[in-house]
């Protein structure tokens, strides 16, 4: 895997063979950070990366100049992973990793945030309940974005939160606001 774009591109990390997270293809992640990359400033961004995994999509927003970025992963695996290349990747002072259930995380949390992703296996059970369960809590900014990332095999399009989804190949991005 490599990060995409900004001042880590082109920089590599493997995660271990035992690794069970799946993890967004440099495809998928190049085309969702090229939307994203015409709506937003990444400076000042703050950003919660829900279901961390390899941490790639932290670590791409922290190499586009996002110095706000907290991640949940409750995998001590995948949660030691990610710390590890926050290190190599020298992003301790961007990234934070936080070791948590992420559903208990959202109901504790207090902060609000510009933008959430959420990348949950696709097989975990209540996936779509995700949303709901997620704007229970009120963590967006006014004007913040929640993206979910989901198979084709499901659609979001009913939620009332929902604005928009962007297809790549069988990995869907689902956007919703605060409405």
């Amino acid at each position: 895997m490599r990060i995409i774009s900004g001042s880590l591109k082109g920089r590599r990390f493997s995660p271990p063979k035992s690794f069970s997270a799946r993890p967004t293809t440099d495809i998928a992640r190049e085309s969702l950070f090229n939307v994203l990359n015409n709506r937003i400033d990444f400076d000042d961004l703050s950003v919660l990366d829900l279901f961390g995994g390899t941490g790639s999509i932290s670590y791409e927003f922290a190499s586009r100049g996002c110095e706000a970025i907290t991640t949940v992963e409750l995998n001590f695996k995948h949660f030691s992973y990610i710390k590890s290349m926050v290190k190599e990747f020298k992003l301790e002072n961007a990234i934070g990793v936080i070791k948590a259930d992420v559903f208990k995380f959202i109901k504790k949390c207090s902060f609000k945030y510009d933008l959430v992703f959420a990348d949950p296996p696709f097989d975990l059970k209540d996936f779509e309940t995700i949303p709901a369960r997620f704007f229970e809590n009120s963590l967006l900014k006014e004007d913040g974005v929640f993206i979910l990332e989901h198979s084709d095999k499901m659609s979001f399009e009913d939620h009332p939160n929902f604005n928009e989804v962007k297809k790549y190949g069988k990995v869907h991005f689902s956007f919703f606001t605060d409405k």
